[in-house]
C-alpha cells in the first residue's frame, strides 16, 4: 500500500513568526500550533494550560433550563429515576457517572442498558417498560435518545418524563420529550459541539449542582470516567474536551476508582503512567467488550 502525503499550507506565515516570537518556541512548534488554529498567545496558553475554571456555562445548552430543575426536584423529593444508557464505552461511562451522582444524593435510582443483540441501539420499548415496572417517574437517557420519537410518546402515555442527554447528529425532528440536551441541535447555542455523551451528562451534573446550591467541584469525582469516554469515543480533544481530558487524566493517575484500578492491575497499567493512548488501546476496548460479548451492565457494575 502506498500513501500520498498532502502538506497542509499555512494561511499566513506571519502568524508563525508572531507565535515564535511571543511564545519563544521553535519555528516547527509555532507552525504546528498555527495548523491547529492556534494563532494567538491567549489561545496557545489555553492549549498548553487547560483551566477547568474556563468550562462553558451549562445553561448555554438548549433545554438545560428544563432538564436541570427537573433532575434537582427528583433529587429533593426522592423520585424513582432510571438512567438509560448505551452499551458502548461512552454509554456505560455516562450511565455510571449519572448513577453514581444520583446515588450519592440518596436518590432511588436504577440503570438500564439495552442488550446489543436483542434490543439494538437506542431507547427501546422494553427499556421504558422497565421504568414502568419499577414505578419510575423519570427516565434520563445518556448517549442515546435523539431518535426516540415513539419511545418518548410511549413514556409520556405512562406518566413518565423523559430527559434526553445525547451528542449524536439530530434528524429532521427532535423527540417530544420533557427536555432534549444535544449540542448538535440546530437551535442549540452551546459553543462546543464536540462533547461525548458522557460530556453532555457532565454538563447536566454541573447544572443540577447549581440548582441545588452546591459548588461545581462536586462534579469533579467523575472526571476519570469522563476522560475514558472522551478518549474512547474519538471525539476531538480540543476546546472543552481538552480541559476535561487533562483533569480526568489527573484523577486516573492519582486516584483511580476501585473498579478502574482493578482493570488497570489486570492489564499491568500503573497509576501515574496513564495517557490517552492507553485508554484508547487498553482500557476502552476492555470496557467495550462487555457489550460486544454479552451484557454491558457488567461494565457499569465495574465502574460503580
Amino acid at each position: 500500500m502506498t500513501y500520498r502525503w498532502v502538506i497542509t499550507p499555512i494561511g499566513d506565515e506571519t502568524t508563525v513568526q508572531q507565535l515564535q516570537r511571543e511564545l519563544g518556541v521553535h519555528p516547527t512548534i509555532a507552525r504546528l500550533l498555527a495548523l491547529r488554529g492556534i494563532d494567538s498567545f491567549d489561545l496557545a496558553r489555553d492549549y498548553f494550560r487547560p483551566d477547568i475554571g474556563k468550562l462553558h456555562d451549562p445553561y448555554l445548552m438548549k433545554d438545560m433550563d428544563l432538564a436541570a430543575p427537573r433532575l434537582a426536584d427528583a433529587v429533593r423529593h426522592g423520585e424513582k429515576v432510571v438512567v438509560y444508557g448505551d452499551y458502548d464505552v461512552d454509554g456505560t461511562t455516562a450511565t455510571s457517572i449519572m448513577y453514581n451522582f444520583l446515588k450519592n444524593f440518596g436518590s432511588d435510582v436504577q440503570y438500564y442498558i439495552p442488550h446489543r443483540f436483542k434490543e439494538g441501539y437506542g431507547i427501546s420499548q422494553e427499556g421504558v417498560d422497565f421504568a414502568i415496572n419499577t414505578s419510575a417517574k423519570l427516565i434520563l437517557s445518556v448517549d442515546c435518545g435523539i431518535t426516540a420519537h415513539e419511545e418518548a410518546e410511549y413514556a409520556r402515555q405512562h406518566g413518565i418524563d423523559l430527559v434526553i442527554c445525547d451528542h449524536h447528529t439530530v434528524g429532521d425532528t427532535i423527540p417530544d420529550a420533557f427536555a432534549v440536551l444535544d449540542p448538535k441541535r440546530p437551535d442549540c447555542p452551546y459553543p462546543f459541539e464536540g462533547l461525548s455523551g458522557a460530556g453532555v451528562a457532565f454538563k447536566l451534573i454541573q447544572a443540577i449542582l447549581h440548582e441545588l446550591g452546591l459548588p461545581p467541584e462536586k462534579a469533579h469525582p467523575y472526571l476519570d470516567l469522563l476522560a475514558i469516554s472522551i478518549a474512547s469515543d474519538i471525539v476531538p480533544i480540543t476546546g472543552e474536551n481538552r480541559i476535561l481530558m487533562r483533569e480526568g487524566l489527573k484523577k486516573l493517575n492519582n486516584d483511580p476508582r476501585p473498579g478502574i484500578r482493578a482493570l488497570m492491575d489486570v492489564i499491568n497499567l500503573k497509576p501515574g503512567t496513564i495517557t490517552t493512548t492507553q485508554i484508547v488501546f487498553s482500557i476502552g476496548p476492555r470496557i467495550n467488550a462487555a457489550g460486544r460479548m454479552g451484557d454491558a451492565r457488567t461494565a457499569v457494575e465495574l465502574m460503580i
